[in-house]
Order: structure tokens, then C-alpha cells, then sequence
């Protein structure tokens, strides 16, 4: 039918007939544009165009992220500030290292290790002792371990003279761990006249856990030695503490701790406080390969050390550094280099007026004179590192 007879068809429709055509042709036009015809304010479901309902699932499911996320990092930053409030004098959100880091000054922290309550005679004498000293212009770190059987006169730390292993125990007495650590921090400063503002120490069960929570580690061992802890036994020849093959050698934490505190072995070499704080060095090395090159890759480990190393009733561990300048230290717990504090070289052995073994500077002036020292010290800190630098594992004997 044509235009002109479709006008003639509808000029001879009566009103009733019109009205049916055209509310049939307006429903048939609502459905074209996939209007519902019983409800025009609504799309029919089934032409309904998709593009809107993925808009809102594709809103839905970012909303649902950022929720997790933020329930995610607020249960992780109760567990930081857990940990934090346990074993640290800093706030959680305090950061000491971050611009210092960034700057061109050298950054000093003094690492203690120390018995603790579960350790024998002794329990907070520091058994180990070193210095991290990180050069920011270079991201290098050279460590400088101190002897424990150091020889120090004339400082209000160690009022009757003592060995510098001393000044923590000292510390201790006066008011528990943090003074500890901050006695023998300012004694170590002056003595090697490096400015070290910060500190961390950990006890023999604190080192183990810390170990334990990261699955072990593994250590290049260069010489395979046998041990034992008495020294009646040392001078008899009997290694009933067990022994280290030489090669790869896997350490869970009670052999980590042997490996590095160690002094009895059947290895002349291998018995002195500098082949200790060698094997100490590996063990960190090797602690820090398992916390990884940071982000989320050390999320899982570093967790795992804080988890092992608080809620017990003594502290595993204290420092004066919040939990975050720990992270930003845990990438430099190896070294680029070592200054030894060498027997014959600037220091040279001999005992104190109860004839105990002692190591005292060469060239002092006096019994309080350690500029000797400080210039070596400084000395060695100025030499460049080799070119290439070399990895910390290559840079141990």
C-alpha cells in the first residue's frame, strides 16, 4: 500500500480504529528503541544495552580493591607498629636514616650482639661488635668490626677501665637494654671518632629466631673446621661441638649462632675474634639475600623476622631506629668492603694488671690516647673501593 493509500485508509477510520492503530504502532516503536512499553522510564531487559552494567561492575570491583587494600595495609601497619613498639625507643612513623641516606655525609649505626637472659656468665657483655658505615654518593657500605677485647681507659662509661665489651654490659646495669646500647654506642664513637648516632643489637635467641623465621640460610664456608665450647677440651683436641664442611653450608638458627660465635676450632685461623666477625659478616650476607632487594618481594621475610623477634618477655632485639629505618637498612647488612683492626698493625696484644688477654692501640701516647686508631681509621674510609666493586661475598676471606 503507498503513502497516498495509507492517508485514504486513515481518513475513513473511524475514532475507535484510529486510537487502536496508534497505540499498536506507538508500542511497536517503544519496543524498536528497546523501550519497555509497560514501563517507559525502563530498558526492556532483554535489549537492554550491556555497556552501562559493565561500567558498574568494572566501578564495583575497583571499590572492592581499595577497600582490601586499605583493610590489607592497616592490618599491616598494626603489625609494624606492633613490632615496633616492642623493640624500638622510635615512633613508628619516625624515620632518622631516610635523608641521611639521600645526603653525601657518611651514615653511621653500631650492630651489638649479646647473650641475653637465656646465656650463662657474661649474659650482656657484647660478643659482637660493628660498624656499618654507609657512604651515600657511592651506596657502598664498609663494615668495621671491633674487638671485643679492646682495651679502653678514661672514659665515664667504663669508670674502672675495662675492655670496650664491657660498656654494654655497664649500660645494662644502669638502666636495661636501650642505656646498654646507648653507653656503648657513645663509647664507641669516642674511641674511633666516628659520629654514630644509631644502634641495634640482638641476643643469641633473637639471632637464632631471626635465622629460623627466614628458613635458614646458606653460607660459603672456606675452611672446613671442627669446634668445641671449653677450652680444656680446645687444648685436648676435642671437637664434641660439631664441626663445618667446607663448601655451601646450610645453618638453621642454633648453627648460625655456633658458626658465628665460635673461637674453640681446630683451625688456628679460625679461632680469633676477626675470623668470627668474618663468619658473622656471611651469616648477614646471607640473611640479607633472603630478605631480597626490597618491595614486595621482602614483604614476606621481613614480616617473618618481626613476627619471631617480639612477644616474649624479654626483648629479642632493641634499637633506637623505628621500624621503617630498619627496612632502609636491611639492604646494607652486607659489606662492599672490611677494615680489620689487625693485631701488628694498629693494634698489638698484651694483659692488664690481672693478666687478662688484651688488645691495645699502637702508638697511643697514652692509655686514653686512640687518635692512632682514629686516623686509621679515617685513613682506610678515604682509600676508593676496587673497580669493579666487588659483591660482599667475593669481598670475604
Amino acid at each position: 500500500m503507498n503513502r497516498r493509500d495509507r492517508r485514504t485508509s486513515h481518513a475513513t477510520e473511524s475514532p475507535r480504529t484510529r486510537r487502536i492503530r496508534e497505540a499498536a504502532e506507538r508500542e511497536q516503536m517503544l519496543r524498536a528503541r528497546g523501550v519497555d512499553p509497560m514501563n517507559p522510564q525502563r530498558r526492556s531487559r532483554e535489549s537492554a544495552p550491556r555497556r552501562g552494567r559493565w561500567k558498574r561492575n568494572v566501578v564495583l570491583f575497583l571499590v572492592i580493591v581499595l577497600l582490601s587494600g586499605c583493610t590489607g595495609g592497616w592490618l599491616l601497619w598494626q603489625r609494624v607498629t606492633a613490632f615496633n613498639d616492642e623493640v624500638s625507643s622510635a615512633g613508628s612513623l619516625s624515620t632518622s636514616l631516610f635523608f641521611p641516606l639521600m645526603g653525601s655525609d657518611r651514615v653511621n649505626v653500631a650492630m651489638y650482639g649479646y647473650g641475653g637472659p637465656e646465656h650463662g656468665g657474661g649474659s650482656y657483655l657484647a660478643d659482637s661488635i660493628m660498624i656499618l658505615s654507609i657512604d651515600p654518593e657511592t651506596d657502598t657500605t664498609t663494615m668495621i668490626p671491633i674487638p671485643r677485647d679492646l682495651w679502653i681507659e678514661g672514659l665515664p662509661e667504663i669508670p674502672d677501665n675495662a675492655k670496650i665489651n664491657e660498656a654494654f654490659a655497664n649500660g645494662f646495669v644502669r638502666g636495661g637494654v636501650y642505656e646498654a646500647g646507648r653507653a656503648a654506642t657513645s663509647v664507641l664513637s669516642k674511641v674511633t671518632a666516628l659520629p654514630i648516632e644509631h644502634w641495634m643489637a640482638l641476643d643469641f635467641t633473637g639471632f637464632k629466631a631471626m635465622v629460623d623465621s627466614v628458613g635458614g640460610v646458606t653460607v660459603d664456608n672456606p675452611v672446613a673446621f671442627g669446634y668445641t665450647w671449653a677450652e680444656s677440651k680446645y687444648f685436648a683436641g676435642n671437637w664434641d661441638g660439631g664441626s663445618f664442611n667446607a663448601g655451601p653450608v646450610f645453618l638453621d638458627g642454633t648453627l648460625a649462632l655456633d658458626y658465628a660465635r665460635t673461637r674453640y676450632t681446630s683451625v688456628p685461623a679460625e679461632s680469633s675474634d676477626f675470623a668470627r666477625s668474618v663468619r658473622q659478616q656471611r651469616v648477614l650476607v646471607a640473611l640479607r639475600g633472603k630478605l631480597g632487594g626490597g618491595g614486595l618481594g621482602s614483604l614476606g621475610p621481613g614480616l617473618a623476622i618481626m613476627d619471631a623477634l617480639k612477644g616474649t618477655t624479654e626483648p629479642l632485639m632493641a634499637t633506637d631506629l623505628s621500624a621503617v629505618d630498619l627496612y632502609l637498612l636491611s639492604g646494607r647488612l652486607g659489606a662492599d668492603r672490611r677494615i680489620e683492626l689487625s693485631e701488628g698493625v694498629i693494634l698489638e696484644a698484651t694483659s692488664n694488671s690481672i693478666g687478662q688477654y688484651i688488645l691495645v692501640v699502637i702508638g697511643r701516647a697514652s692509655g686514653t690516647d686512640y687518635a692512632p686508631l682514629q686516623a686509621y681509621i679515617r685513613a682506610e674510609l678515604a682509600r676508593p673501593l676496587p673497580t669493579p666493586i666487588p659483591s660482599p661475598s667475593a669481598s670475604l676471606p
